[in-house]
């Protein structure tokens, strides 16, 4: 990181097939291909990973406009049944570093090319990191959250 706060990142691949346009929701049968960068990586990056049946993804929200940005509150896809809440308090794609984060399963790996379904990013979207999702990372309590964000969530996945 810089003096300034600055921190460059690169990708490690990229999203190949999938869905072509950006739209919310019914992602959960959208099948997709991470393909790690064949100029900085080799198949020996992903030894192990099939043992996993589901990874965790970090992608760049790369279409989304620089004055498209938020970075106060909105209303969640602009429906006005349901509250005014900040943009850390909701994953919309408007977020200030145009961060992703999705948990998608795992299909196969295949040489450089990571073969799932649920990704809720489209094709050529640069990825950032690829994780194992384990079971203990999962919360330990109980989990909770607003009426408003299950009936949102109610046909994302």
């Amino acid at each position: 990181m810089s003096d300034d706060g600055t921190v460059v990142v690169e990708s490690v691949a990229h999203v190949v097939g999938g869905r072509a346009e950006v739209f919310d929701d019914a992602w959960q049968d959208v099948e997709a291909v991470i393909r790690l960068d064949a100029s900085r990586f080799t198949p020996e990056a992903l030894y192990g990973l099939d043992a996993f049946s589901h990874i965790e993804v970090v992608f760049h929200f790369d279409r989304v406009p620089p004055e498209k940005i938020e970075t106060g509150a909105r209303r969640p896809r602009g429906n006005p049944d349901w509250p005014l809440v900040g943009i850390f308090a909701q994953r919309g794609k408007n977020r200030p570093n145009r961060l992703g984060l999705s948990r998608c399963r795992l299909h196969r790996v295949d040489g450089l090319d990571l073969h799932v379904s649920g990704l809720d990013a489209v094709a050529g979207t640069p990825v950032l990191d690829i994780k194992p999702y384990m079971a203990e990372f999962a919360p330990r309590q109980e989990v909770t959250q607003p009426e408003w964000s299950r009936e949102l969530m109610r046909g994302y996945y």
